[in-house]
């Protein structure tokens, strides 16, 4: 994975994915070669930010890895663009982690307790990580795969097989 810089020594990034970062509620993300993951996030600033750990979601390796690959969705639902990122974990004493970390509490859904609660445990038991664009995308426009991409579900011990009946109904023949 190339970084790239703009004039300012800021990561570069194209109006593409600028754009689908700004719209982004639900990001796929990779780390390295591991499953690609539907995560909630933020977008602040030309960033995303991600939450992770117990009672939150669960993000293997995205606390301790340095990069990742990060694909959004366009307006019509489909990919539209996949990136390579710069992860940062945000530590809890930083005065990032003060600014941000209430923000993502507000926009966490069926969260028990308030915002203040919430923070505070992220800051015991959770990662907090910031995604932001490392370089050209990986995929986007004709790059783009033509199949649906669509994986078998992992296994979970949420699935059980479910009983089939002996009879629907009973036929009468007259």
């Amino acid at each position: 994975m190339q970084d790239v810089t703009d004039e300012a020594g800021g990561p570069a990034t194209t109006p593409l994915v600028e754009e689908a970062v700004k719209k982004a509620a639900v990001a796929w993300v990779a780390v390295g070669d591991g499953p690609t993951r539907a995560l909630w996030c933020l977008p602040v600033d030309g960033t995303l930010y991600v939450v992770s750990g117990p009672g939150e979601q669960s993000a293997p390796g995205l606390a301790e890895a340095t990069t990742a690959a990060v694909t959004l969705r366009g307006d019509h639902g489909g990919q539209i663009v996949t990136w390579p990122a710069a992860v940062t974990r945000i530590a809890p004493d930083s005065d990032e982690w003060a600014t941000v970390a209430p923000q993502v509490a507000t926009k966490r859904l069926n969260a028990p307790g308030g915002a203040a609660d919430l923070v505070a445990r992220w800051a015991d038991e959770c990662a907090l990580n910031r995604l932001t664009p490392a370089g050209e995308p990986l995929a986007a426009g004709p790059t783009l795969p033509d199949d649906s991409l669509a994986a078998p579900p992992r296994p979970t011990p949420a699935v059980r097989q479910v009983r089939k009946p002996f009879r629907l109904h009973r036929v009468r023949r007259r």
